[in-house]
């Protein structure tokens, strides 16, 4: 895939943490965060969920002008297209850091295939597991975040309970 930039502002980091409901200082407050042990001003654990924003081309964005899935089942009036399959979801995401990120920083993101394994389901049969491991470098190459997305496909519809 390719590399994809996402540069890190302190107002970015301020307005995602409080999207999320943390009111932890150490997110906006610079004089308090110059007074803990990380020294300065870092992002919340999940922030780089937020790198998609900065893709040109991914369907979580929409673009203005087209129509957009969005993110319920169909706020536009459009239908996502079905293959006659399963259906799939977004199942965990693991970050395991290695730097704090801080403000002022220029992240690459590049991500690549991780583990797939399949497990027999209940109701949608069989249950395919896919994993995207994206490293986020600094300027410098150093690898400050690993994440690691797994998404699952059902083979089938599941079945409808009454």
């Amino acid at each position: 895939m390719a590399d994809q930039k996402f540069p890190i502002e302190a107002s970015h980091i301020m307005m995602f943490a409080r999207a999320v409901g943390d009111p932890n200082p150490i997110y906006f407050d610079a004089e308090y965060a110059a007074g803990t042990e990380v020294g300065g001003i870092i992002a919340p654990p999940t922030f780089t969920a937020a790198a998609m924003q900065f893709q040109e081309q991914t369907p979580m964005r929409p673009v203005i002008g087209q129509p957009w899935f969005g993110s319920g089942r169909t706020p536009t009036g459009v239908e996502r297209q079905r293959n006659g399959g399963g259906s799939g979801l977004h199942a965990e995401m693991h970050y395991e850091y290695f730097k704090p990120l801080r403000p002022g920083v220029v992240l690459t993101g590049r991500s690549y295939p991780g583990n797939s394994w399949e497990k027999e389901g209940r109701r949608g049969g069989t249950l395919h597991f896919a994993e995207t491991v994206t490293d986020f470098t600094n300027e410098d190459g150093d690898v400050v975040l690993r994440s690691r997305s797994v998404f699952v496909r059902t083979s089938r519809p599941g079945d409808q309970e009454k």
